[in-house]
Formats: structure tokens, C-alpha cells, sequence
């Protein structure tokens, strides 16, 4: 069973005709004796559309309750039972109610579609997902019911129910759309004549955009590469110079004098790297570009026309715009030139324009070197052994070895070739071969003494030393020229791995990329810089080297743009063209982690925000319950006390003032951690350091504590700890009271000290139910309540300021199993090591 084709009737506003559309399609369907129901149309009680459903089967539908309102919608079982050949669905972006089978109609729809059911159904272009801003910019109204246009997109036909806003206007005058009350609101609201004009132009662009694709497809599968001019579509080529500006604005133009008109603005690079381009100045073009509702691309290859060409054809172009060449005259005599090229290759399918501008035949500057690349000094050993080491060999020969025969003596010259060209490259070969094909002749080749040969044989000889001599040296310098380009791709291809690889790790560290920058091109700063638009001054985002780095990218030695707002400054030398491309990919990578690490720090903003709430809302539960229980019970007796009608004994009058005072402790005690933790997430809280003996604080955090519900172990030889004495004192009683809370009857905590290396430690034992492992640690955090204990029990703040208190002074505290059960609290602090105490500026010690 194959999959059913979706038609939609796509509108630009309600009340254009697309439920009309549609009946009547289905209406001709039935005619010709297709099996179409409607599976749900709506209406909206419009009476010409309410007469088009006459005579078509109408399918029940299903009704669901909800807040007390029965709803009606699309029974999608009873639909797929029917299994009709077509079925009609109105409203494609509509939301079903709570409680339908899918949460949205078109989910509807894929069902029916997947069960091999055509469905013919509409939808506003409003509705469109993508569109939604658009929409409520036009109109002011943002669309809750949306459907997703790739849905919309693999339709296998949109039709476009189109209506002038004047026409659509009257038809709601005339009350064919809404009722007579709403139409003057409406008139004047959603669908003023500015409105519908928007709305109407959204919706053609985007059934023209549909219809575009349709064409693309269509070529492809057909395998069409001659150009159909359906709509003008105009490439600009660009170069990297100054002149695209002029080339963009020309191309805007003559899109704007054709209907629909594109423009698609190509730079071809070629693909070994080595280019004259601006990287700021294409930049620069492409913003422009884009700002004109243009599209800019970036392609590779070593054949400019060939490549601007096959992309001209691939979009299906109409024209051309290409820039006068900046070539000199005398450039024309070995080659005719890009324009030209194209111009002559475009055949009778692309109009190309040849634009003038002021770079006009200025040149391109002097072309840069491709040698070998063999370092200075080795290229001047190169000239030395070229020019130098000739004239050595002839006075060798002349004097010493004079009857060495000339066989001999061109290989001798031949030799030193080679050997200049394996030092400098070719060039100083081709000087040694220059020079020794002259001394051989004049100093070795009959007659001696002059320029001439006066045997053939000798001008063979000669001939073929100097072809030998220009070959070997060639061959040579390719070699060496091969080798360079293998070890510069190696180093890219490690540099691009490190980059690839820091992306895949995660690696967030802007200034070690930048410090892997520097190094990698042996610059002496480098900076990222940012501005949020192109007004605002530069600001450095990041930067290193002991180089001051630069303001402005302008002022850098080299610079590279990262988007619009965004640029690389390097100080210290300028970088050759090949070495822009792993420069580009640093500058993006660059660009990368700065976005990573602003996300992050906006998690971990958003995640101090949602604690906070959590927080804030744990608070108001604390308060709710925990603050009013105390306070009734202090009211409570405070009322009895001042009761005249109830004569109180001493010992009732006792016992209600012992639950004031009780009341009035929990009270305190609650504030005071609630202060505390509020002092801890504020970041509040100092510690005033000093030497402190535990035997001193302990009892003093013991005060509250019944006396037989705590044993006390705490040697008098234990050394000394650098701590803050009231908060320590705070942190063991909360310790201590969350020990005994849990402790069973009868059974003491264990309180006991002991120094380990450089640390005391402080343990509170209890004999309670014990933490799982997994809870140890969240039962730390504020208002944290383990197990099942009662709402009496606290807000769960206790545990929470320990920890706060103790890790301001440096310590720790930790869980642990108590062996034979229970839970052990470890209270690290740092041991007394002779060092003065600390006291920050301007604090006291706090009590």
C-alpha cells in the first residue's frame, strides 16, 4: 500500500476562498466518480461555503469534554475505517483538544496520508512555523497554531488561492467572511489594506520559492543543464577587490527591473590556498550583499571562468556581471583574461555584463614568488656555488687539469648545476647553466678565446649541456617546491587536527588557543577583538604575547574577519597568502569557543537563577508551615495567659510559658540559619582566622544540647586549629543537634577529635538510620530533608550552613557510614603551623 498525495490550498489571509477551493475540487472529484468524504470542514457559518457541502458525504466526528465544554474534532479511527480514496481536511495548523488523538491536525493528516489516503486540505500562510515572526511583525498578532513548513513543503501540489486585499476587504463588508458585529474590527485591525498587501506578497514569494524547488528537482532528475530563464537570476563574480562594491550595486539593479529578480554574489579561490583577495574587503561585500537580499558563495577551483560558469549553470543564471579586467596591456598577449573567457564560453543562455569601475587596468600588483622556499640563506649558497663556482672550475681547469677533454669538462659544469640547484632552487641553476654554457665555449671550445664553435659536434655538445643543465634543474626545484608544499600541508593538516580535535574535546580555553596561534605563525601578539555594530569602537575580547596587542584590526600587521563583528589582530610580521586558510580556520575555532564560553557562563548564570528561585520558593514553603507552627504555639499561649476567664494554676502558667520560650527558640534558631544561608548565597560571609584550641569552642556549641544526648571526647594535647570561632561554634551545634535529632532514644552522639598530618579532625557519631551513599551529599544542600522526616523537624538549613561555615575557613565536611550503623559527620579544619593569624582589613572576629 503506497503512501497518499497531499494537496493544499495555501491562502494568504482567512476569507481569500480556500475551503471553497477545496469543496469544489471535491465536488469534480465526485463527478468523475471518485470516493471523497469530508473528514472536517469547518464553515464559520458562511453561507456559500455551507451550500458547497451539499451533496459530499460528511463524516461524524468524534466530541471530547473538557473543562466542562464538549469540543468536536476529526474522529481520525472512523476516517481510516472508511478508507476513502480522498478525504477532506480543513485547517491544517489547527490544535486539537486535550485529550485527541494526536496534539496537532496535521499529525492527523500523516496518518491518513501513511494509511495510502489522499487528503486535500488548507492553511494560512500566517500559520507557517518559520514565518511566525514575519507574520506578527506585519500584523501585530503572534499565531499560536502553527505547522511546521516542511510539512506544508513535501506537499505534492500547493495551490495558491490568491485575492486582491480591496477584493477580500469587500467580501467582509458584505458579510461573507465574519458576522456583521466583528467586520469593522476587523476591517480595521488584522486586515488593513497594509496587512493584506504584506501578507499576500509573503505568500506568493513563498509558493514562488516552492515552485523554484519544483524546477531544481525536475532539472536534476532530467539531468537539464541548459539554462531556463523562468526568473532572473543574476551572478556577480567577484575577485576580492575593491571594485565588487560596484559590481554588487549594478547586479541589484537589474534584479530590481525584472520580477522576482536574485542575486547571487560567487568568489572563486583557488584550491591550493595562494590567493590576492582581501579576506576584510569580502567581508565587507558580503555584508553588502546580503543587505541588498542578495546571497553570497564561496567556491573553490583552479579554473576561474570554467568554475564561475558550471555555478552560473548549476543555479540556472540569466546573466552575468563581471567587473573590466585590472590586468595591464601588456597581460593580454598570454592570456585574454576572465571576462573575456567568459564572455566567449557563456553561449547564447547567459547574458554577460562587463562592467566598468575605477580599478580598471591599475594591475594587480607584482605576482608573488612560487619557489622552492629553501630558506635565505641556502638560496644565496644557491647563487654563490651558480655564478661563482663556474668561474672556480675554469681557472681549475684552465691551470691545473688543461687537457681534461670538453666531454669532461661539461660534465664537471653540468655538475656544479645540479649542485646550485639542489642548494638555491631554479633559478640559480639557470644562472650556472647561463655562465658555463659561456666560459665553456670561450675558454674550452675551439677556437679558444672567442665565441664561436667551428665543429658541430662541440654545438650539439653545448646544446644539449644546457637543456641537460635547465631539465635537471627543473627537476630539482619541482622536487624541492613538492617537498615544501608536503611539509607545509603536514603542518596544516596537524594544525586543523589540533582545532578539530580541541571541538570534539570541548576544550573552552580562548587564551591557550590564541597562545597555540601565536606560536604556530611566530607572532608576537595576538588579539581577539569585537564591537557589536559597525559604529561602536573595538573592544579586546582576549588577548596574548608580550606585545601590547592592537586596537583596531587596522592597525595589526594581520588581520582576519570572523562574521561581521568579530576579527583576529596579529602584530609581528605579515603572513603569506597560503597561510590565511589555517588562519581562517583559528579565527573560526576562536569564534567558537568564545560563543562556548558565553553559553556557558549563561548556564551557569541561568542555573544560579533557577537555584535561586528554588531557593526562593523552598522559603516561602519554610515560611508557610515551619515559621507559622512556633508562632501559633506562642500566640496560642500568649491568648491563655491573657485569658481573664480562666483561672491558671503556677504549674499551667509554667508550662505555658516554657512553650513560649520553646516557640521563641525555634524561631531564632530558624531565622538565624535562614540569615545564614542567605549570607552564604550572597557570598557575605567572612571568616576571621585564628589560632583556636576545639576544647574552647565545642562545649560552647554544646549549650543548647541536652546534657546526657552527648558524649564529648576531645584530648587536651590536641594542637591548635586556624579557625573562626563563631562560625566553627555555629557549624558544630548544627551538626551536633542534626546528630541527636535522628539518634534513638537513650543512645548519646559521639562527639570526638583527633589530628591527622596537617588537619583536625572533628567527628560527630550517631547511631540513627543512616544516609544512602547517593543521598550523602545532597543532604547538604539548603532545605534538604532526609528519609521521612516531619515537618517539625526543620526546614533542612542546618547541614547546609555547616558546610558553608567550614568551607569558608578552609575545612571540609563530609558523610560517612558509621560502622554497626548510622552516620558519621567528619569535620576537617586546618592545623595550627606556627603561621600569624589572618584578619582582613577593616573585619572583626565574628561572635
Amino acid at each position: 500500500m503506497g503512501r497518499g498525495k497531499l494537496r493544499i490550498y495555501l491562502g494568504a489571509a482567512p476569507g481569500v476562498g480556500k475551503t471553497y477551493s477545496m469543496l469544489s475540487e471535491a465536488h469534480r472529484r465526485v463527478e468523475r466518480g471518485t470516493d471523497c468524504v469530508v473528514a472536517f470542514v469547518e464553515h464559520h457559518h458562511r453561507p456559500r461555503t455551507e451550500v458547497m457541502l451539499h451533496g459530499l458525504e460528511t463524516m461524524p466526528r468524534t466530541e471530547i469534554a473538557y473543562r466542562d465544554t464538549v469540543f468536536t474534532e476529526m474522529d481520525v479511527d472512523a476516517v481510516l475505517a472508511r478508507k476513502p480514496a480522498v478525504a477532506l481536511v480543513d485547517e491544517l495548523a489547527h490544535t486539537n483538544i486535550p485529550g485527541s488523538r494526536n496534539a496537532k491536525r496535521w499529525q492527523d493528516v500523516e496518518e491518513l496520508l501513511a494509511a495510502g489516503i489522499d487528503v486535500i486540505s488548507t492553511v494560512n500562510i500566517q500559520h507557517l512555523e518559520s514565518l511566525g515572526d514575519v507574520v506578527e511583525s506585519i500584523t501585530g498578532v503572534r499565531q499560536r497554531e502553527t505547522v511546521p513548513d516542511e510539512v506544508v513543503r513535501r506537499a505534492d501540489q500547493i495551490e495558491l488561492v490568491d485575492m486582491s486585499p480591496q477584493a477580500l476587504r469587500r467580501r467582509m463588508a458584505h458579510g461573507n467572511v465574519y458576522k456583521p458585529d466583528k467586520v469593522d474590527a476587523a476591517l480595521s485591525n488584522y486586515f488593513r489594506p497594509g496587512n493584506l498587501t504584506a501578507l499576500r506578497e509573503l505568500a506568493l514569494l513563498w509558493t514562488a520559492d516552492r515552485v523554484d524547488e519544483y524546477l531544481q528537482e525536475y532539472r536534476t532528475e532530467h539531468r537539464v543543464s541548459k539554462i531556463w530563464g523562468s526568473r532572473e537570476r543574476i551572478v556577480v563574480g567577484l575577485t576580492g577587490g575593491p571594485e565588487g562594491r560596484t559590481l554588487i550595486r549594478r547586479a541589484a539593479r537589474l534584479a530590481e527591473k525584472g520580477a522576482g529578480g536574485e542575486v547571487l554574489a560567487v568568489y572563486i579561490s583557488r584550491s591550493d590556498g595562494l590567493t590576492s583577495a582581501s579576506p576584510k574587503e569580502l567581508a565587507v561585500q558580503r555584508t553588502l550583499v546580503e543587505d541588498l537580499g542578495g546571497t553570497f558563495h564561496h567556491v573553490v577551483g583552479d579554473d576561474i571562468p570554467a568554475g564561475l560558469l558550471d555555478f552560473s549553470r548549476g543555479v540556472n543564471a540569466t546573466q552575468i556581471v563581471l567587473g573590466v579586467s585590472r590586468r595591464r596591456s601588456w597581460q593580454y598577449a598570454f592570456s585574454p583574461g576572465v571576462s573575456a573567457t567568459v564572455a566567449r564560453e557563456s553561449g547564447p543562455d547567459l547574458d554577460v555584463h562587463i562592467v566598468t569601475h575605477d580599478e580598471a587596468a591599475k594591475g594587480r600588483g607584482l605576482p608573488v614568488a612560487r619557489g622552492a622556499k629553501l630558506g635565505r640563506s641556502r638560496t644565496n649558497w644557491g647563487w654563490v656555488v651558480g655564478l661563482a663556482g663556474p668561474v672556480a672550475l675554469t681557472l681549475l681547469l684552465s691551470g691545473a687539469l688543461p687537457d681534461m677533454g670538453l666531454a669532461n669538462d661539461v660534465l664537471l659544469f653540468l655538475t656544479l648545476t645540479v649542485a646550485a640547484a639542489l642548494l638555491g632552487g631554479l633559478r640559480p641553476a639557470l644562472a650556472s647553466a647561463a655562465v658555463g654554457s659561456l666560459l665553456l665555449n670561450y675558454y674550452f671550445t675551439p677556437p679558444i678565446h672567442e665565441l664561436t664553435i667551428a665543429d658541430p659536434k662541440n654545438v650539439v655538445a653545448l646544446v644539449i649541456f644546457v637543456g641537460v643543465a635547465i631539465s635537471v634543474a627543473s627537476v630539482v626545484d619541482l622536487a624541492a617546491r613538492r617537498t615544501h608544499q608536503a611539509a607545509r600541508l603536514r603542518a596544516e593538516a596537524e594544525t586543523l587536527s589540533f582545532l578539530a580535535g580541541s571541538v570534539l574535546r570541548g576544550e573552552t580555553g580562548l587564551d591557550a588557543l590564541l597562545e597555540r596561534l601565536r606560536e604556530t605563525f611566530a607572532m608576537e601578539s595576538v588579539a581577539l577583538l569585537e564591537r557589536h555594530d559597525d559604529t561602536e569602537p573595538w573592544t579586546c575580547v582576549a588577548a596574548v604575547g608580550p606585545g601590547r596587542p592592537v586596537g583596531r584590526p587596522e592597525d595589526a600587521d594581520v588581520d582576519m574577519p570572523v562574521g561581521d563583528h568579530l576579527a583576529l589582530a596579529l602584530t609581528g610580521r605579515v603572513l603569506p597568502g597560503e597561510d590565511r586558510r589555517v588562519l581562517g580556520a583559528f579565527a573560526a575555532q576562536a569564534a567558537v569557543v568564545l560563543d562556548r564560553q558565553r553559553l556557558v557562563d549563561e548556564a551557569e548564570e541561568a542555573r544560579r537563577l533557577a537555584e535561586g528561585n528554588k531557593i526562593r520558593t523552598s522559603l516561602l514553603a519554610a515560611v508557610s508551615h515551619d515559621l507559622r507552627t512556633p508562632l501559633a504555639g506562642i500566640k496560642a499561649s500568649v491568648s491563655s495567659l491573657r485569658a481573664e476567664d480562666v483561672d491558671w494554676s503556677e504549674e499551667d502558667r509554667a508550662d505555658l510559658l516554657a512553650n513560649v520560650e520553646e516557640g521563641a527558640d525555634r524561631l531564632d534558631h530558624l531565622v538565624g540559619n535562614l540569615l545564614d544561608v542567605s549570607r552564604l548565597e550572597t557570598g557575605t560571609v567572612t571568616a576571621v582566622l585564628r589560632q583556636t584550641d576545639l576544647d574552647e569552642v565545642v562545649p560552647m556549641a554544646l549549650v543548647g544540647v541536652p546534657d546526657d544526648s552527648v558524649e564529648l571526647d576531645i584530648p587536651e594535647t590536641l594542637p591548635m586549629v586556624v579557625v573562626d570561632r563563631g562560625l566553627l561554634e555555629r557549624a558544630v551545634a548544627n551538626v551536633v543537634e542534626n546528630a541527636v535529632k535522628y539518634s534513638p532514644d537513650g543512645t548519646p552522639v559521639l562527639v570526638a577529635a583527633s589530628a591527622i598530618a596537617d588537619r583536625v579532625e572533628l567527628r560527630v557519631v550517631d547511631r540513627g538510620p543512616g544516609v544512602p551513599d547517593e543521598a550523602k551529599d545532597r543532604i547538604f544542600g539548603a532545605f534538604q530533608r532526609h528519609g521521612d522526616a516531619p515537618r517539625g523537624a526543620g526546614v533542612g538549613l542546618g547541614l547546609a550552613v555547616a558546610r558553608g561555615f567550614v568551607e569558608a575557613m578552609g575545612g571540609t565536611v563530609t558523610a560517612e557510614d558509621t560502622p554497626g550503623g548510622g552516620l558519621t559527620m567528619t569535620i576537617s579544619l586546618r592545623r595550627e603551623d606556627g603561621a600569624p593569624p589572618f584578619h582582613p582589613e577593616g573585619t572583626t572576629e565574628t561572635t
